[in-house]
């Protein structure tokens, strides 16, 4: 990786958490506990739509939850209440940190 792909990485990757994600815990109310929507200006990218993800704490598990979904708002705007708590990126359980990097990473175009 070359100095401006670090340097775009590292903007992008504070202390390797996104920096253009929002999070949200339901308490466990519902499957998808956990949600985090994708922030920034990406959506050139998704034909104007925002992304979120919608996952249990282990959404890689067969019985787990990681379902993607889009809609030509945000989810979280004006209000978040419908989706929990917020909470920290680093607050999320290992594998939806993992979930939430790979679309993160491919919305941005980390390698």
């Amino acid at each position: 990786m070359n100095k401006k792909q670090t340097e775009r990485t590292n903007r992008l990757l504070p202390n390797g958490e996104p920096r253009y994600v929002r999070c949200y815990d339901n308490g466990g109310k519902t499957q998808d506990r956990y949600t985090v929507v994708f922030t920034g200006r990406y959506t050139h990218k998704t034909g104007r739509q925002h992304l979120y993800v919608g996952m249990s704490g282990n959404p890689f598990h067969p019985l787990g939850v990681g379902q993607h979904g889009e809609s030509s708002t945000q989810i979280d705007y004006p209000s978040y209440k419908h989706l929990g708590k917020k909470i920290k990126f680093s607050e999320l359980t290992d594998d939806c940190k993992k979930c939430v990097l790979q679309t993160y990473n491919d919305l941005w175009d980390i390698n």
